[in-house]
């Protein structure tokens, strides 16, 4: 068969005083088993004015040892079992992962028992994980990716006044306000029996499956609702938000606004061939990846997106593990030259005003908005949904990836998304894609988030307000691979419309401080 036969179960297990669902995925002929506990809890569960308490606390439990052993005596203990555990944290997802051979199930298990419901809570292993989280909000994040920088970025600005627009691990306030007695009162608050969704993969056997299902009624129960995710407001037209960033090498840029679709909705199958056509990550097939990067070499690439896409800088396909209900469209240009570098290397672009940036926004923003326009043709229709019917299995190669979307699955109110976007796929047609690419894609409100020199930023800022036209530079070398039509094409894309409504200079000193 072409495709994989996934063993599948989901129950509501029934035993005496508790009931609980489980996603199994048994694989009999497996020497290993996964665990995944899946809270719905996350980032936007933080209260105000100790963003990042979530990750923390997560962090503090996976990281921190159990009653009976501390973090280093465990990884001693599991280290000849090639077992293993590690947690994920997200905006309305936390997520601890098991994986050990079922050989070792009878001496692992009480690690993973331990750590959920008696942690170790050591004040030392708090300070060393705040410590940590508090170097990352501070200097990691803005000194390690500008291109990982913007992401963050965009979504602080976009999700303004929202429960969604902090960091996962917070700012540097947030994080310094933070206390052990806060941390294990969010432990107790949110990490709950009632709130959590137990996934198993591997070779396991009911008596194990109802054991870890038993002993995790002994979390306490949840007292109140849980916070959802805030939906951003749609940006009003063009607003740029530009850092300020000393010492940049280049202009990065992540650009995106709301968009009211996600897994649940039928109509995502169509955008995910639309979007794959424009731009799938890190496919160098893609529209924008051809114009932008192959023809013109201006980055590393550039794609499009139309659900959150986590560590896109490290992972070529999506993760499991990271489900949002607040959902937003984005495109992400990989840092382009400053005009500082390209006079500096050569010596035919001495003259050059602004840098790379302005044309290749333009370019993206075109592109899209042709795709609007125009939609599919019915070839790239019909090889786009053959590759995206096909691609989609390498989400799910592993037994932990199955595990995660089918688990993530249920939070957007599916079964098994994996595969019934595969049928929804199998019965689409160029129109369906078209249409809902015309009802819920759009180009002239959008926030388009840039880390940049300081230098570059003032001149970003008067293109963008004055919406001066931005000749694309060539190196002589590069000018020898291109062709009239390349140069057609520039010329309407230098002064294609992009006038901001805003435009905000923000120091990097200033971000992600409170």
């Amino acid at each position: 068969m072409r495709r994989f036969i996934m063993i599948l179960a989901t129950l509501l297990l029934v035993a005496p005083g508790f009931s609980q669902e489980v996603v199994e995925l048994p694989q009999p002929e497996s020497n290993k088993i996964i665990v995944r506990l899946q809270f719905r809890a996350g980032s936007v569960c933080d209260p105000q004015g100790m963003e990042g308490l979530t990750y923390l606390t997560a962090q503090w439990v996976a990281d921190g040892g159990t009653q009976e052993m501390t973090k280093s005596e465990i990884d001693d203990y599991i280290y000849p079992m090639a077992a293993g555990y590690g947690v994920s944290v997200d905006k309305e997802a936390v997520n601890f992962t098991f994986q050990f051979p079922t050989d070792f199930t009878a001496e692992f298990y009480p690690i993973l028992r331990d750590l959920l419901l008696n942690p170790r809570f050591d004040e030392n292993d708090f300070n060393r994980v705040q410590s940590r989280q508090l170097n990352y909000v501070t200097r990691s994040v803005k000194n390690s990716s500008d291109e990982d920088y913007s992401k963050v970025v965009l979504e602080h600005y976009l999700f303004e006044g929202k429960n969604y627009s902090h960091m996962v691990q917070g700012n540097e306030a947030g994080v310094n306000a933070i206390t052990p007695e806060a941390a294990k009162a969010q432990w107790e608050k949110f990490f709950t029996k009632d709130n959590v969704l137990i996934g198993i993969a591997g070779n396991y056997d009911e008596a194990f499956k109802n054991q870890l299902v038993e002993d995790l009624q002994q979390l306490p129960g949840l007292e109140g609702e849980l916070p959802t995710g805030e939906k951003a407001e749609m940006p009003s037209g063009i607003e740029v938000k530009i850092v300020s960033k000393p010492g940049a090498f280049g202009s990065a840029i992540y650009m995106g606004y709301p968009l009211d679709i996600d897994r649940s909705s039928d109509d995502f199958a169509a955008l995910m061939v639309a979007n794959s056509w424009l731009g799938e990550h890190r496919k160098s097939y893609g529209q924008l990846y051809q114009k932008i990067r192959e023809i013109r070499s201006m980055n590393y690439g550039d794609y499009s997106y139309i659900e959150w896409y986590p560590a896109g800088s490290s992972n070529q396909l999506p993760l499991s593990g990271y489900p949002r209900n607040a959902n937003y469209a984005s495109l992400w240009i990989r840092p382009v030259q400053l005009a500082s570098g390209l006079r500096e290397q050569y010596e035919e672009l001495s003259d050059v005003e602004v840098g790379h940036a302005m044309f290749a926004i333009r370019m993206a923003l075109r592109t899209k908005q042709m795709m609007i326009d125009n939609g599919l043709s019915e070839e790239d229709f019909a090889r786009q949904r053959k590759f995206l019917r096909s691609y989609i299995n390498l989400y799910v190669k592993s037994p932990m990836q199955r595990l995660g979307y089918l688990m993530d699955s249920r939070f957007y109110g599916r079964t098994d998304w994996i595969n019934e976007v595969d049928a929804q796929l199998a019965e689409l047609t160029v129109e369906e894609v078209n249409a809902a690419v015309k009802k819920y894609l759009q180009t002239e409100n959008i926030m388009i988030a840039i880390i940049t020199s300081p230098e570059e930023a003032s001149l970003l800022a008067r293109y963008f307000l004055e919406d001066i036209a931005s000749p694309m530079s060539y190196s002589n070398v590069v000018k020898e691979g291109l062709n009239d039509a390349v140069y057609a094409e520039d010329a309407e894309v230098e002064d294609y419309p992009i006038k901001a409504a805003s435009v905000e200079i923000i120091d990097t000193k200033e971000l992600f401080v409170d």
